[in-house]
């Protein structure tokens, strides 16, 4: 117990609170039970220990790493019970699907340990969400995506950004560009290394490395995150990613699902199955009408990589432009909380109201004219005009 005191409380002294993600206000820190969900390498170890550095008393408090090799050999809910009879009354638990029948053993330290607030996270959403089912009633879940563009920045540059609302953007865009524009006069060069690069906090740790990390990333989550989840044989983890680097050079199209399981040598059922694999995992959105359910068995209208940073990392020089901007607006707006489905004319609806056609500076309304609240989010822009907003801004959201 000791030695796990004094290498958490090392581990604490590294962690730095002069930056937080917007999420960390969305989180309700005074729950008893807290799963913090999120796909590989967004911060949720960072964001776990921020809050327990600046908010709980560290003699009272135990962050624990469950890949840790000590839980190879020592048994979770007896190491709960002498924390807590040494005074302990926050346990903090990472990387939590590493510890075998884990749910059990959530389920047995919140049941016996009634004034034991309980902090877990993990890696594998596949793993995670399947415990809902069993642990709803004791954790409330929490998502962490990918850091907006706005984050990218307040981390890159250390300085203080606003958030702005949705409503905000559509009425005063052209004002909020000239003020973003004075803090930072470089804004579509760093607009365009976000999208390249920006995606994740490692981007700090240099750029240089920073595509094998993600390529590291994809095969950690197909090779051993998913399997931990879901029963896939080795055949179908090579399949999953020859199927992302499809995805990653695609322009954006109403996919044939048909087409798609020949390239990828595989049936239609097998490779909506596939889709669903990929999109619990965080790695692609699958975008649907609001007509239609999210079944496993419905085909989406059009598939995109999760961030942008994944298709610079997989198609290397075969990028599509338009993939790439469509996959930013998605990603950016879908993390904000805004709900996209597909639309009649243009590209994305978002809320069932406002209808957005995605493209370059030259990019015209001839696709949703006439159309009610709709607009036209136009990259290669630096301030807008009217209905039509540069691309970047809605990275501002969250």
């Amino acid at each position: 117990m000791e030695a796990l005191l004094n290498r958490y409380r090392n581990l604490l002294q590294s962690v730095k609170t002069d930056f937080k993600r917007s999420h960390y206000q969305k989180i309700n820190w005074s729950g008893r039970g807290i799963c913090i969900l999120g796909a590989r390498g967004t911060g949720k170890s960072t964001l776990m220990l921020q809050y327990l550095k600046e908010n709980l008393p560290l003699d009272k408090s135990l962050y624990l790493s469950l890949d840790d090799l000590y839980f190879k050999q020592n048994n979770l809910v007896e190491l709960a019970e002498r924390f807590y009879h040494l005074g302990g009354r926050n346990l903090l638990l990472d990387e939590v699907h590493k510890y075998e029948d884990w749910q059990t053993a959530v389920k047995n330290i919140y049941d016996f340990y009634p004034d034991l607030k309980l902090i877990i996270s993990g890696s594998s959403i596949l793993e995670l969400q399947k415990s809902q089912a069993d642990l709803s009633r004791r954790l409330v879940y929490f998502e962490l995506p990918e850091l907006s563009f706005r984050e990218y920045l307040s981390l890159k540059l250390k300085i203080n950004l606003e958030i702005y609302s949705f409503d905000t953007l559509l009425n005063d865009h052209q004002k909020i560009t000239y003020q973003i524009q004075e803090l930072i006069p470089n804004l579509m060069l760093e607009f365009e290394s976000y999208k390249k690069t920006g995606a994740y906090p490692f981007f700090l740790e240099g750029e240089r490395d920073y595509t094998s990390k993600i390529n590291q990333l994809i095969n950690v989550i197909i090779d051993y995150d998913l399997p931990e989840g879901k029963d896939i044989s080795t055949s179908t983890q090579a399949k999953l990613k020859k199927l992302l680097y499809l995805l990653s050079t695609s322009v954006p199209f109403s996919p044939n699902i048909t087409k798609l399981a020949e390239k990828t040598e595989t049936t239609r059922p097998r490779l909506l199955e596939m889709l669903h694999m990929l999109e619990v995992s965080k790695l692609i959105k699958n975008l649907r009408s609001s007509s239609k359910g999210i079944s496993m068995m419905n085909k989406p209208d059009k598939i995109y990589l999760s961030n942008t940073n994944l298709i610079y990392a997989l198609a290397l020089e075969n990028q599509n432009q338009g993939n790439i901007r469509e996959t930013f607006f998605y990603n950016q707006l879908e993390n904000s909380g805004a709900s996209l489905t597909t639309a009649k004319n243009g590209d994305f609806l978002i809320d069932n109201k406002f209808e957005f056609e995605i493209g370059g500076k030259n990019k015209n309304f001839n696709q949703i004219a006439n159309i009610p609240d709709s607009f036209v989010a136009a990259d290669e822009m630096l301030h807008g005009i009217g209905n039509k907003i540069p691309l970047y801004l809605f990275g501002f959201l969250y």
